[in-house]
């Protein structure tokens, strides 16, 4: 399984960015698919999840509000709308995958990971 994620770039604070991650060479609907972030000198974190059908998410509570996570199983796509966006967002972002239908959006692993997209955020 390769998932490639994209649709990072440069804005300011207050703008809104849409990244994308796309998954091939597996079965996209057996996915619970995340995102999580890593700035520079900190540790990777959680960011949004949701459950295989979509029909559940999650998010951490510092982009509550801000972000949604969302997927469409016939593209095999997970999608992450950022919105008012703060400079502390600033940091690569990843997309990940479990493989599990488990009702609850919180992956417990990373089967997958693809690259990273690098997020700026401007003051």
């Amino acid at each position: 399984v390769q998932l490639q994620a994209s649709g990072g770039g440069l804005v300011q604070a207050g703008g809104s960015l849409r990244l994308s991650c796309a998954a091939s060479g597996g079965t996209f609907s057996s996915y619970l698919m995340g995102w999580f972030r890593q700035a520079p000198g900190k540790e990777r974190e959680f960011v949004a999840a949701v459950t295989w059908s979509g029909g559940r998410t999650d998010c951490a509570d510092s982009v509550k509000g801000r972000f949604t996570i969302s997927r469409d199983n016939d593209k095999n796509t997970v999608y992450l709308q950022m919105n008012s966006l703060k400079p502390e967002d600033t940091a690569v972002y990843y997309c990940a995958a479990e493989i599990s239908r488990r009702i609850v959006a919180r992956l417990v692993r990373a089967d997958y990971w693809g690259k990273g997209t690098q997020v700026t955020v401007s003051s």
